[in-house]
């Protein structure tokens, strides 16, 4: 009996201490997004945060802060370099300042259309993605957020119609930022969190954004005119400060990126489907997507390559990487 009772205590003993291991090894990595709660976006990192927790016996476990509460994306990055958070699902060009190519694909009328877009990142996808990883983040794919496109209250026929117009520049927007400064417009730079409130007390009335985006963020509430023409391909992804995850072990490691790489394979797929049906939501609500002239879609051409030409003179892009991306698009500006 005493021998029995010796096991049964040394049996708990041992389970003990490896439920004590177990919990001195769980990490918590807080994420934050712009992305708000209860989207298809969020729904998938959540599913993807559980399926973690299971299959690393609760070591890996995620907390999430949706909605912009941290901030913006550049917000997000600085309290990741402090330590405050641990990585982000943000925007790519958000990364600019660490990893300059990540501003390509915001490269206006980069894509003719996401059958193009899709194709050209087999290539250029996995060589992002580990362009980013090399400035020392972590990350799980990309996912397309489809095309932006401007959107206004007032309709705008060309470039004289948009300079009488109010219009919303994103904080930090180098292309946004370029783009105006060649129509000749001092555009209104705010935070995400402020341009509902901008539209509804008239301090904006000209927005660039996507049609899910404008959705899921209520500006399609201020919006009347969309020019039907696709300005630049928006895309995301989440990143994890590589000092962060390499605490995981090995097997976990694997695990998250399994998983955060189907995760956003998912978000890729579904966001194509999501903003074709946001587009027609748009219509069914009364929006109105006014086509330019011929003469007008050359002006915006121009306008194009100008931006990229700027871009180019600031990002020291990676050659093999720019060539993958720019390989469809006729008269490319050349890397100097």
């Amino acid at each position: 009996m005493r021998n029995k009772l010796k096991n049964f205590i040394l049996i708990l003993t041992t389970l003990s201490i490896g439920l004590l291991v177990d919990m001195v090894h769980a990490e918590t990595i807080k994420i934050a997004t712009l992305s708000p709660d209860g989207t298809f976006w969020m729904q998938q990192m959540r599913d993807g945060a559980e399926q973690i927790k299971e299959k690393t016996q609760g070591r890996v476990n995620f907390k999430f802060y949706p909605g912009g509460v941290m901030g913006n994306d550049e917000n997000v990055i600085r309290k990741m370099r402090i330590g405050q958070l641990h990585g982000g699902a943000i925007t790519i060009g958000s990364l600019s300042q660490y990893s300059p190519d990540t501003t390509i694909y915001g490269f206006p009328f980069l894509f003719s259309n996401l059958d193009e877009a899709n194709e050209i990142r087999k290539t250029s996808d996995p060589m992002l993605s580990a362009l980013i990883e090399k400035s020392g983040y972590v990350n799980f794919g990309i996912a397309q957020g489809g095309f932006s496109y401007l959107m206004s209250k007032e309709q705008i026929n060309g470039f004289d119609d948009l300079r009488k117009q109010k219009s919303w520049v994103p904080e930090n927007s180098d292309v946004g930022l370029s783009v105006y400064r060649y129509v000749g417009v001092t555009p209104i730079s705010l935070p995400f969190s402020d341009v509902l409130t901008g539209l509804q007390t008239g301090l904006i009335n000209t927005i660039i954004t996507s049609p899910i985006g404008a959705l899921a963020l209520q500006w399609h509430t201020h919006v009347n005119y969309v020019v039907d023409l696709p300005l630049n391909f928006l895309s995301a992804t989440m990143i994890i400060d590589k000092n962060v995850f390499d605490k995981l072990s090995e097997a976990d490691q694997k695990v998250v990126r399994e998983v955060m790489t189907n995760v956003y394979k998912k978000i890729d797929e579904q966001n194509r489907v999501d903003n074709d049906a946001a587009k027609q939501a748009l219509i069914n609500r009364g929006v109105k997507f006014i086509k330019l002239s011929d003469e007008e879609k050359v002006e915006w051409m121009k306008a194009g390559n100008f931006v990229i030409n700027e871009m180019i003179e600031k990002y020291h892009y990676n050659k093999e990487l720019y060539d993958a991306v720019m390989a469809k698009k006729q008269s490319a500006p050349k890397l100097h």
